[in-house]
């Protein structure tokens, strides 16, 4: 969660936004209300394509709208746009819509060379 809420605050300050704003409520707040709820759509359909279900068996399953499929890309498409590097939110997105296997993304992600995480204001 931490390294997720770094890379949303470097998209959003890279955007104009103010760093402080992710630490509250509307940031840090419904990020951990989104990794730990069961009630969570994206966690549910996190759960399942962590398990194999492909994409289209996973949100036919949760049977409402899993806001996160969308904003994933709509990150994704964000970070290219203002150069804002986010390794999280690409190998989501090479899961979701590229067909790449979990597993394999979690160990590429854990493979990558330490950098600093420091959100720059």
């Amino acid at each position: 969660m931490t390294r997720g809420m770094t890379e949303i605050s470097r998209l959003g300050v890279a955007m104009g936004g103010n760093a402080d704003t992710f630490m509250g409520l509307s940031g840090i707040g419904d990020l951990i209300v989104t990794c730990t709820s069961m009630h969570s759509r994206n966690r549910r359909a996190g759960i399942m394509l962590g398990e194999g279900k492909s994409l289209d068996e996973t949100l036919e399953a949760v049977h409402m709208v899993v806001e996160g499929v969308n904003t994933a890309q709509a990150a994704y498409d964000l970070a290219k746009k203002y150069n804002v590097e986010m390794p999280i939110t690409k190998e989501i997105n090479e899961v979701l819509f590229g067909g790449k296997d979990p597993r394999v993304a979690v160990t590429d992600l854990m493979m990558r060379d330490g950098k600093s995480e420091h959100v720059h204001r």
